[in-house]
């Protein structure tokens, strides 16, 4: 599936997050169809997952370096929760191995760029 973003063609970031997001959605659909007992944590790993792209995208829109800053650590605090759910869901057996590893992946690489874009916008501002 070809996802297209409107105004953010050349934004790594708000492409990724925002594929993540789909990949999570996704990933709830066929979940929650397994177990509801689980349902709680098929909707912490939704809500998280989902909310590192909205945070993303609401930076594009920050009031300040400081507002774009705090909007991206938001969205790496949820990446990162995130990643405490797929890892929760792998080891209990509702992700398989190779399931996790790819959501994990992306999910790293997501983590990566917003720690670097965190650390750039502090520098070439001095905060």
């Amino acid at each position: 599936m070809e996802i297209i973003h409107y105004k953010r063609e050349g934004s790594i970031l708000h492409t990724k997050s925002y594929a993540f997001a789909v990949r999570i959605v996704n990933m709830f659909l066929h979940l929650s169809n397994d177990d509801w007992r689980l349902a709680s944590i098929y909707k912490q790993v939704l809500r998280s997952g989902t909310s590192v792209s909205a945070n993303v995208h609401e930076s594009e829109f920050a009031q300040s370096p400081s507002d774009f800053i705090s909007k991206l650590s938001i969205a790496l605090k949820e990446a990162n929760e995130t990643m405490n759910w797929l890892n929760l869901l792998k080891d209990t057996g509702f992700l398989t191995d190779k399931e996790f590893e790819s959501m994990a992946k992306d999910c790293s690489e997501i983590i990566a760029m917003l720690v670097s874009s965190i650390k750039t916008t502090k520098k070439n501002n001095n905060l």
